[in-house]
């Protein structure tokens, strides 16, 4: 395997010591990540308004500490923005990730400390290796270079603090060592036009020895796509023979799958994690399998609520000992970079609990309930898997958003679907994908029996670029901007059918 691989080897083996402690005491690692994070911040301004010195026991933080959304938590986020010391986390907090996420505020800023930069995000760096090399032993990736697609975000200053995307600021704070394996370098993957990035991004990158590919799937593929149209070449591995692996996170794989398929010659293998500015809360830890490991000694402490209980009186928040498999919950976060007791907005379900395995299922906003129907995104998805198989076709970008009653007319969920490969008879298409609505979700399909309550879903055709040219005119294009899947009010599916219209 090489002397890279033989030490890479030897670091990993470590980390996945710490790995299998954490699996096998999941409640204690908790316990021991809640009272470290406690312990950081008791003396500060949220610490001594919410007691934290008088916290002894799990229990007695529920109790104590309000569960909160962004807009609760902004005014002490914005105070630590003007760079005050010791509001939520102790110090100063320097950075700050900003994300659009799914609040009511047109951006969010979450803090970084430098605990959830370390302890956090560059931690589970380190852990998606060394559960990549448990899984692939025979692996030599660490023998070539990483394509990393960051966000097209520069990092600004304000208040003596700086934000931007969480990637930038990942980048922008990445030991020596490990930048040296990583292409492009920083100048490139910091710049903010995307248009102009990938153009660098393609000439610094088409002669190199790839060996991983780390990014958001979305825009991975737009440079992908444009690097092998720029080179002449049909696959990825004409131009990147030693490529293996995909480590992708930010959105749902599913809808790209046949995308990748169609430009790799050889199987490559893809790792899926879940990231996001608040924290790295899990990593696909199986070859043979997409459900992620819950990372329990990252710095973060977990709450899940039940979603049949979500934003009632009674909800409950559940610990790590608690949750069932085949539950949807909320999750709840209270993190190393000053987050308590956060409603992220991510719905999960677990697939195991030894070890704690997880699928993300969902968005607590994110869906679609206008009609009692709750449906996810986990299930749109793979609605329009069976639908791609059995018409031959390939999405490659979608949104939808409910229709709603009016007088006698019934309701119907709307959506605008842009085709990589579009189906021979797009009726045919439609069908399927009602249908195979209709088998994932038992309460979408009693609202379509007989169109008691839904209509059949109309869907529109997007045309090509649909989606970048709307993203564009958001200022959303690359790094960790996500394309809104689904919807239940009419602000993202609505503007899409009016762009696709002046086409």
């Amino acid at each position: 395997m090489g002397i890279v691989n033989k030490i890479m080897e030897i670091m990993m083996r470590s980390r996945m010591n710490v790995i299998e402690e954490s699996i096998k005491n999941p409640v204690g690692t908790q316990e021991r990540v809640l009272f470290e994070n406690i312990k950081k911040a008791k003396s500060t301004i949220y610490g001594k308004e919410f007691h934290f010195d008088e916290i002894k026991t799990t229990q007695k933080f529920q109790e104590q500490v309000p569960a909160v959304h962004y807009e609760d938590f902004q005014p002490y986020i914005e105070l630590a923005r003007k760079g005050e010391k010791d509001v939520t986390w102790h110090g100063k907090i320097k950075w700050f990730a900003k994300s659009s996420g799914t609040t009511n505020a047109k951006s969010k800023f979450i803090p970084i400390s430098n605990e959830s930069l370390e302890d956090c995000h560059y931690a589970a760096g380190k852990t998606m290796f060394a559960l990549y090399l448990n899984a692939y032993p025979e692996t030599d990736i660490f023998m070539h270079k990483n394509l990393r697609i960051g966000g097209s975000s520069e990092l600004y200053q304000k208040y003596d603090t700086r934000f931007g995307d969480l990637s930038a600021i990942l980048i922008d704070n990445l030991p020596f060592y490990a930048e040296m394996k990583n292409i492009p370098n920083r100048e490139i993957s910091l710049m903010s036009d995307w248009n102009v990035k990938m153009n660098a991004i393609i000439n610094a990158t088409k002669n190199e020895d790839v060996g991983s590919l780390t990014g958001v799937p979305s825009w991975m593929l737009v440079v992908l796509n444009k690097l092998l149209a720029e080179t002449g070449k049909n696959y990825l591995d004409e131009l990147w023979p030693n490529l293996e692996v995909f480590f992708h996170g930010g959105i749902s794989f599913k809808p790209y799958a046949e995308n990748y398929n169609l430009i790799t010659q050889k199987k490559l293998n893809y790792f899926e994690l879940y990231n996001a500015s608040e924290g790295f809360f899990g990593i696909q830890d199986q070859l043979h399998s997409k459900d992620l490991l819950l990372l329990l000694d990252n710095g973060i402490f977990y709450e899940f609520i039940p979603m049949e209980e979500f934003g009632s009186e009674t909800q409950r928040f559940l610990t790590i000992g608690e949750v069932e498999v085949g539950k949807n919950y909320a999750m709840v976060i209270t993190t190393n970079g000053g987050l308590w007791r956060y409603i992220i907005g991510d719905t999960v379900r677990f697939t195991s609990t030894n070890p704690h395995r997880i699928v993300v299922s969902g968005r607590t906003k994110h869906y679609i309930n206008a009609f009692g129907e709750e449906l996810m995104i986990e299930n749109a998805e793979e609605a329009l898997k069976r639908a791609c198989m059995q018409t031959n076709s390939i999405v490659s970008e979608y949104s939808a958003g409910p229709i709603f009653m009016q007088g006698k007319e019934k309701g119907a969920h709307e959506w605008i679907i842009e085709f990589d490969k579009e189906p021979e008879n797009f009726e045919q298409f439609i069908d399927c994908l009602d249908k195979g609505l209709q088998e994932v979700n038992s309460d979408y399909e009693a609202k379509r029996y007989n169109n008691m309550t839904l209509n059949r879903p109309i869907v529109h055709k997007a045309r090509t670029k649909l989606f970048i040219e709307w993203m564009a005119s958001r200022g959303k294009l690359g790094g960790q901007n996500k394309v809104p899947r689904l919807s239940n009010t009419r602000e993202f599916i609505q503007p899409l059918i009016e762009l696709n219209k002046k086409g």
